[in-house]
């Protein structure tokens, strides 16, 4: 099976797995896990913040920066297509009691003046917006960039405006191969910062948060409070310091086959994609008079795996353990199925 879904889908090879089954633990929520402290001082640095906090996913380090930087009754000011507004199922309402208003965005990217007018329409009828947040890589964008001064511009009407600001950061990775641009610079001016290990670093689990000393306090209790906790994690996180230390410099493997895979279909026959748009490891195209997921079935019959992200879209994500060849065999039976031939 060719497994496109996802980068979540990555699975740690023997070297990551020598590396969990070696690892030194102790108790996590007691603070004397070794591995967890070591992991978590690594992507601080990485990040350029004063500390990180390992956590179990991305969803949970998204919704414990919620928390601790509002009160219930505020508003985020966020896009509505981000993964916090969409994919997150209501919890910054459900954990937080904070409400999302959302901003016009292009592929996910909104600007400073955005934020402005938002907060400049609060008032003692609405929702006190208090934090902004940015997800960068954009899913739903095709894992598009935030640019550099698109995130200067939010910032600047943040700190204008008295709001704090989040990076859903799941994918930074991706964006830091992608640009050339470290993390730390990447995540500079964000109050905080969540890291993903699980998708195309290929750990099998976990996320971190990171922020100033203070920060981390503060969301090292509500992580208690949502029952993130973890005992003996050095196991788990062994995997994510392997991926750190051995997978980051590989990412632009990724984004490489993903072009490539975009080159493929736009040569294909009811296929609609602008290769030019595909930033990263994250591909979307439509298949003109095609059901997605009714297409979807009969490229898993023939072991080629896709999600639907629409009626007539697919999404193909590039990740540890796809080589161009697989990019290659997955255009050949796209052609052959949309030409009615049998793959």
């Amino acid at each position: 099976m060719i497994d496109l879904r996802s980068d979540t889908v990555t699975r740690p090879g023997p070297a990551m797995r020598r590396a969990m089954a070696a690892a030194e633990v102790g108790d996590a929520v007691l603070g004397d896990d070794p591995t967890v402290l070591e992991l978590e001082a690594r992507t601080a640095d990485l990040l350029g913040k004063e500390g990180a906090l390992y956590m179990p996913s991305g969803t949970m380090a998204n919704e414990v920066a919620v928390r601790a930087h509002t009160r219930p009754g505020d508003a985020l000011l966020l896009d509505a297509d981000s993964h916090i507004c969409r994919f997150e199922t209501g919890a910054p309402a459900a954990l937080s009691g904070v409400t999302c208003r959302t901003l016009p965005a292009e592929r996910g990217v909104f600007t400073g003046e955005a934020v402005r007018i938002a907060a400049a329409e609060a008032g003692m009828h609405s929702a006190r917006p208090a934090l902004v947040c940015i997800e960068n890589t954009h899913n739903l964008g095709g894992g598009k960039v935030w640019p550099m001064e698109g995130i200067a511009s939010v910032v600047a009407a943040a700190r204008e405006c008295g709001l704090r600001l989040h990076m859903d950061g799941a994918r930074l990775w991706n964006a830091a191969a992608a640009t050339g641009i470290p993390e730390r610079v990447i995540a500079a001016h964000a109050d905080s910062v969540a890291v993903c290990f699980s998708k195309g670093l290929g750990a099998p689990v976990g996320s971190c948060l990171v922020g100033d000393a203070e920060f981390i306090e503060r969301a090292r209790r509500v992580r208690q409070q949502f029952g993130g906790g973890m005992r003996q994690a050095g196991i788990v996180a062994a995997g994510a310091l392997y991926a750190l230390k051995h997978h980051r410099s590989r990412l632009s493997e990724d984004h490489e086959n993903a072009r490539a895979l975009a080159r493929g279909l736009a040569g294909l026959p009811g296929v609609r994609i602008r290769p030019g748009d595909v930033e990263t490891n994250l591909v979307y195209f439509e298949i003109e008079g095609r059901d997605a997921a009714e297409f979807a079935e009969r490229l898993q019959e023939v072991g080629v795996a896709m999600l639907p992200a629409g009626p007539h879209t697919l999404r193909a994500v590039t990740s540890l353990g796809i080589t161009r060849a697989d990019v290659d065999w997955t255009v050949g039976v796209l052609r052959r199925l949309l030409g009615g031939q049998r793959p």
